[in-house]
Order: C-alpha cells, then structure tokens, then sequence
C-alpha cells in the first residue's frame, strides 16, 4: 500500500503536568521515542496554558510551531520578535529561544527535529457540504516520508482516504495520513454534518 492511515482517538492520548499547565501528546514519531528524552524526529501536542505568564521549556534541538485554539496570547521571544495571537493564529520559532508566553490559552504544538520540516493550516468545515484537499508532495532526494495530520479540535468530521471507507473523527482525535514522498494518490475528502474545525499539520521528513 502507498499509505497508510493511523486514527489515535483523545482517550489513548497521554496528557501531562508542565510548569505553565498541562499538556497532552496527541502523536510522536518514531512511536518508540520520548519527549523527555528528545529523540523524536516530530511531535504533535496540545496545551493548556493555565498561567498568565508562562515561559516555555527550552528545546535548543528543535523548531516549534503553535496555533492558537482558544482564548488570546502574547509570545515574547527575547531578542528576535514578539506576537499576538488570536483563535487558529500561529507563530513559529526556534526552541533554543527563550519564549515568555502570556495569556491562558489552550493551543496545538508540532515540534520537528533538524531535517524536517512542516506547516499548520486551520480548516473549518460547512455543514453538508465536502471539502477536497490535496496531499502534499516533496523531493523524494531530501525527504522520504511525508505525514498529514487533521486533528478534530471541534465538532466531528469524516474523512475519505482513496477508495477506501470514511473515517470518522471526533473533538481530541488525530488522523496520521502517511505517504511516500511522492505519493500515488492526490487528493482525500473531509465532510462534516455539521460546522467542524481542524487543525492540518503537515511533515516532510
């Protein structure tokens, strides 16, 4: 098979303690690798930042990107930039800064490893109605794999992989669609019975 897809449903995810809140482990990759010991190539978490200032826990490794889910929050990274981030807004920057972040927020985290990279997009579904996405592809010569994440932050969605059966997904549930780097099939359906929204998370490795 070309792909394969992986659903890991909100109760099989590990969530923790960390000095801003809690956070939960939606995916990581390879599944053998641990956070504490940063030898994953990505990972894919979801946080609650339950204080009003918060600084972020040093990856010097790694290049994170984050996504507002809910509420609003202010990132100072000392000596590059500063941002404001409302609902499905994003900001990406080196793990080695030192991040101060102020608000209380929950928010969607991918954290990738030298030698990969991703993109987050956020989709919101209209009843009744399908949406087409296309896969992504990338040269086979620096990455060969490539991973697609729809993450169900509200709502449900079913989505259609090929010709295969819908799959469907619920508010805390992920979708790993994973593909060669140039992948046979173009294109997936997403479609909701009602107003949904996701979060995609894509990574080339």
């Amino acid at each position: 098979m070309p792909y394969s897809v992986e659903i890991i449903r909100k109760m099989d995810q590990t969530t923790s303690d960390w000095s801003g809140g809690t956070t939960t482990q939606i995916a990581i990759y390879p599944k053998y690798a641990a956070y504490s010991e940063r030898n994953f190539i990505w990972r894919l978490s979801s946080a609650s930042v339950d204080s009003e200032k918060s600084v972020f826990t040093s990856l010097p490794e790694f290049w994170r990107l984050i996504m507002v889910l809910e509420g609003e929050m202010k990132l100072e990274h000392e000596g590059h930039h500063s941002v404001k981030l409302g609902p499905f807004e994003q900001d990406s920057f080196s793990g080695a800064w030192t991040t101060t972040s102020f608000g209380k927020v929950r928010d969607f985290n991918l954290m990738l490893a030298a030698g990969s990279v991703g993109q987050l997009t956020a989709i919101q579904t209209i009843p009744d109605t399908t949406i087409s996405l296309d896969i992504v592809r990338a040269d086979p010569d620096q990455f060969s794999k490539i991973t697609s994440a729809f993450y169900c932050v509200l709502g449900d969605a079913n989505i259609t992989v090929g010709d295969n059966p819908a799959c469907k997904i619920s508010a805390g549930d992920v979708l790993l669609l994973t593909t060669q780097a140039a992948p046979e099939i173009t294109s997936l359906i997403l479609a909701a019975p009602a107003t949904s929204h996701l979060v995609r998370a894509d990574i080339k490795y």
